[in-house]
Parts: C-alpha cells; structure tokens; sequence
C-alpha cells in the first residue's frame, strides 16, 4: 500500500514537472515571437484584401468586360467611347 501512494506521488510530481517545462517553453517561444528578429523568417502571404475590394474590382472588371463587347458588337473604337464616357461624366450622368 505505502508502495502505491509513493509511486502515486512520484507519478504527480513527474507531471507537475513535465507541465512546468512545457509551460516554460512556451513562455520562451511567446517571447521569442515578441523579440523583432531578422534572423525569424515566418512567411505571411500575400496582403488580405476586404470583401468591399475584392468586390469593388469584380464589378470594375465586369464593366470593362461589357463595355469592351459592346465597343466590338457597335463597331466603336476606344477614342471614341472615351469620349462618350468623359462627356456623361462632366454631365453627372456616371461618377
């Protein structure tokens, strides 16, 4: 009996030893992170883009689309449509 309560103990204090060393290192690591070190390269990605962004230049891509199929369909070239465009907007008609 006095055995397992021995080996009870050791086996607790083993872990309460083994969660102290994890603990420790974690706090190194959290420092580490917190440290400005060239030598730590951690690789970030491209830039994150908001949603209005993203969905700001579909809606611009898609009007550059249309209107470049209309210019073909109406046989209209690009100075000409510049024009246009530059005209409607000095009369408010498109921002």
């Amino acid at each position: 009996m006095r055995n397992q309560k021995s080996n009870r103990s050791m086996d607790e204090r083993e872990k309460l030893r083994k969660f102290r060393e994890l603990d420790d290192a974690f706090a190194e690591a959290l420092r580490e992170l917190e440290k400005p070190n060239p030598k730590l390269d951690i690789p970030t990605g491209p830039p994150v883009r908001s949603l209005a962004e993203l969905e700001a230049e579909e809606q611009q891509q898609a009007f550059e689309r249309r209107l470049k199929s209309l210019m073909k369909e109406y046989a209209q070239p690009r100075e000409s449509v510049a024009v246009l465009l530059r005209t409607l907007q000095s009369l408010g008609r498109i921002a």
